[in-house]
């Protein structure tokens, strides 16, 4: 593991959001879900695709807060321009469970 300071953790925007829509796309290469994820006046509602189908289904999604990387460049998944990557953590299987904040804030507020 290579070590980092403390600007260059500065210099990566992850915010919470709150998943406002979410759907199947089943024209991605490995099962996942668009998600419309609204994170608060400043920024908006931002797109993402996500690999998450094992654990989630795209109507248990909406209305959950999640954590996401909001400064990274967009990028073209199949049909899709992501504009932020949601954040989770593998299980004992390797498959991703979402990292949200485990009470109430204020949509838009940034990780410290």
């Amino acid at each position: 593991m290579s070590e980092i300071d403390m600007e260059d953790f500065q210099k990566v925007d992850v915010r919470v959001g709150r998943v406002t829509r979410a759907e199947p796309f089943p024209e991605a290469r490995k099962p996942a879900i668009k998600l419309w994820v609204d994170f608060g006046a400043e920024l908006g509602e931002k797109r993402s695709s996500a690999q998450i189908t094992r654990h989630y289904r795209p109507d248990d999604l909406v209305g959950r807060e999640v954590m996401a990387v909001v400064n990274f460049p967009p990028r073209q998944i199949g049909k899709v321009l992501s504009e932020v990557l949601v954040l989770g953590v593998p299980d004992e299987d390797g498959e991703v469970v979402l990292v949200r904040p485990d009470q109430d804030v204020p949509l838009g507020g940034r990780l410290y």
